[in-house]
């Protein structure tokens, strides 16, 4: 992270961070505001705040300022360490693809891929990409991997090959620890040549979504960075990493984790904005599982932390969703139906997006059908992700697909409250009566206070095919 004690970066906001960084990397107006989904003349607002912040005049002497602070950065961290700054966002090289076919065609299409990575990659602001025009000019060359770590301060590297073999075609790419040279993931790919370009778009999404989420690789290997960290030196950033993995766990105990965890990265860092949305969702999950005793409260504090989240990035999708159903909770439904479409042009293929929207277009408004498309769509994006199969889950169940549903939760969060409800209502509709009996044993020993009326009321439930798909499903259930 670029902020830092005596950093005059610290005086500016998480989204000028990323335009000043994009910006020194040699992106024009167009290219920074489609990554980050602003318009130009905001990210031209943007940059002049910033030159006013850190009084420079030029891209040149910001480039200068921002490589210096991230040189000082590098220069304190310890020898041998996973990440030269283990509290911030990581900085990632995307070396051009080697073309294995020998043909000059196909070196496009490798090209091509490799540029397609960097641009979908910049779009995550949890993650530094070093810009397309640089990485050019390590094309053709023969790399070491740790030695272009430390010319471009980067901390991991994306390097891969592309070979077509008659109506096949073979794509490898993995991800390197730049400062150790060791592989920490691979992947290979071995389509079929038809319909190249939409293969290609697959293999893409599929890659970034793998990589780059919230439950991503790199975010795995930042929370095992911060998780062998002394408790008393875990930055703002550590934090919000491992309050977020807390929070994904959906239990009584990890919830009241994740709002410590991240209530303290707020306190380290008032300005990191994902940190506030983080907090929302997790108090917004305390009042939808029961986890709580003052549900009015940890909704005004949703509310809170939404508000405050949306005040400092504005582009915040996940912001956006938690905004949606607060106003579905006010009994706005056309305003929460809107956000959810403007969410859905703006990442429409995001995996934790889809998952997390896919919920709310089920449950809240809009269209049960498209809330399920969306969850399946979340799942082969990233089948590795629990509560992605919670909410594939629940727009199942909905839908009457309870067979799918009861497949789908087994692999969900097993200790959730509202994967128990939809266990119970699915095997209900089934008419498996013994398992209906020993979950709701269950629900009612752990869980007193829910209720499938508590989820409607505060998830909120406001769809009226799901309000009368899970009061008949709790009613056959005998939870009603």
């Amino acid at each position: 992270m670029l902020r830092a004690v005596g950093n005059p970066l610290a005086g500016l906001s998480d989204r000028e961070l990323a335009v000043a960084a994009k910006f020194a990397e040699g992106m024009t107006y167009r290219e920074i505001g489609e990554t980050l989904f602003i318009a130009p003349t905001t990210v031209r607002t943007h940059l002049s705040a910033i030159y006013r912040k850190l009084d420079v005049r030029s891209k040149v002497a910001l480039a200068g300022l921002l490589a210096d602070h991230r040189q000082q950065d590098r220069s304190q961290a310890p020898p041998g360490s996973l990440s030269t700054d283990e509290s911030g966002p990581p900085v990632l090289a995307v070396l051009p693809f080697d073309n294995l076919c020998g043909e000059e065609r196909w070196t496009r299409i490798a090209d091509g891929l490799s540029a397609d990575l960097i641009v979908d990659l910049a779009r995550y602001r949890d993650l530094a990409v070093i810009a397309r025009q640089t990485m050019l000019s390590y094309k053709g060359r023969r790399v070491d991997v740790r030695a272009l770590g430390r010319e471009l301060n980067a901390d991991y590297v994306i390097e891969g090959s592309f070979q077509v073999d008659g109506q096949r075609v073979r794509i490898r790419v993995q991800l390197i620890d730049a400062h150790t040279g060791v592989d920490v993931w691979t992947v290979r790919y071995d389509r079929s040549a038809n319909n190249l370009f939409a293969m290609l778009d697959s293999v893409t999404e599929n890659v970034i979504n793998v990589l780059a989420t919230c439950h991503g690789q790199l975010a795995n290997l930042r929370r095992d960075a911060a998780r062998r960290k002394p408790p008393a030196s875990l930055q703002a950033y550590d934090c919000y990493l491992l309050g977020l993995e807390q929070k994904h766990l959906f239990t009584r105990e990890s919830n009241k984790e994740a709002i410590r965890l991240l209530t303290r990265a707020i306190e380290l860092d008032p300005s990191l904005a994902r940190a506030w949305t983080a907090l929302a969702i997790a108090h917004a999950v305390d009042a939808c599982n029961g986890f709580t005793n003052d549900v009015s409260g940890s909704i005004e504090s949703w509310n809170k932390c939404v508000k405050q989240a949306l005040a400092l990035d504005p582009a915040d999708i996940y912001a956006r969703i938690m905004l949606a159903d607060l106003r579905a909770l006010q009994g706005d439904i056309e305003a929460a139906v809107e956000e959810h479409d403007r969410v859905l042009a703006a990442a429409p293929n995001d995996a934790d997006s889809l998952a997390f929207l896919a919920g709310s277009l089920a449950l809240v408004g809009s269209d049960p059908k498209c809330g399920y498309e969306l969850a399946k769509r979340a799942v082969r994006l990233n089948p590795y992700v629990p509560w992605y199969y919670g909410m594939l889950a629940r727009c199942s169940c909905v839908l009457g697909l309870h067979r799918e549903s009861l497949v789908a939760l087994r692999q969900s969060a097993p200790d959730s409250p509202a994967t128990l409800l939809f266990l119970a209502m699915a095997h209900a509709m089934l008419n498996e009566t013994p398992q209906v009996a020993k979950i709701n044993a269950r629900l009612k020993d752990e869980f007193p206070n829910f209720t499938a009326e508590v989820f409607i009321s505060t998830y909120p439930v406001t769809n009226p095919v799901a309000i009368a798909a899970i009061r008949e499903g709790a009613r056959r259930a005998g939870l009603a």
